[in-house]
């Protein structure tokens, strides 16, 4: 049987990962407007609808950020834009 050769070394990429992360720390004062809903699925739909409609993709880059099905027929998602078209 083959033996698996080990992954690459790790270090370089967590010392960038580190370094980046002090250069640019988070900022709570986000670019872009995130909403979380949870809702049935028919619901969350019309919700996405709602959003794509009143903040058109092509000028806020709206999308849906995450989505996730939960027990019985729900799911939770969060939306994404950005606070205006300027």
């Amino acid at each position: 049987m083959a033996k698996i050769p080990p992954g690459p070394p790790l270090d370089g990429l967590r010392r960038q990962i580190a370094r980046h992360r002090r250069e640019h720390p988070a900022r709570g004062d986000s670019l872009f407007v995130r909403e979380t809903f949870r809702l049935e699925r028919s619901a969350a739909r019309a919700k996405a609808r709602e959003w794509f409609e009143a903040w058109p993709k092509a000028a806020y880059w709206t999308e849906v950020e995450s989505w996730r099905q939960l027990e019985g027929d729900e799911i939770e998602f969060t939306m994404r834009r950005l606070p205006s078209a300027d």
